[in-house]
């Protein structure tokens, strides 16, 4: 089965990261919300399709200073909270 999903707009309020490296945040939140969704699917009310026009995520826990990488990391399970199947399964970290 193959899964497009489209984040027109993310927003961050409180966090700050670089502009240089926003790619670096990005390329991270897909890579490992591609992940979980492999892993865990979707939710069954998403399942058939459509648009969601917004999606409640849950809150991140970020250390001061945190790695542009590992925002992104935390912000795909945080995404994925409000997507998902389920869980996302414990230190399973995606290389990004």
């Amino acid at each position: 089965m193959v899964t497009n999903i489209h984040i027109e707009r993310l927003v961050l309020e409180g966090i700050s990261v670089p502009y240089h490296q926003h790619a670096l945040l990005q390329q991270a939140l897909q890579v490992e919300l591609a992940r979980l969704l492999a892993q865990g699917g979707l939710s069954p009310a998403l399942l058939g399709g459509g648009a969601a026009p917004a999606v409640q995520a849950g809150a991140l826990n970020l250390a001061e200073g945190a790695h542009p990488a590992e925002i992104g990391r935390q912000i795909a399970r945080s995404v994925y909270s409000g997507l998902g199947a389920g869980e996302p399964a414990p230190g399973g970290k995606s290389n990004a």
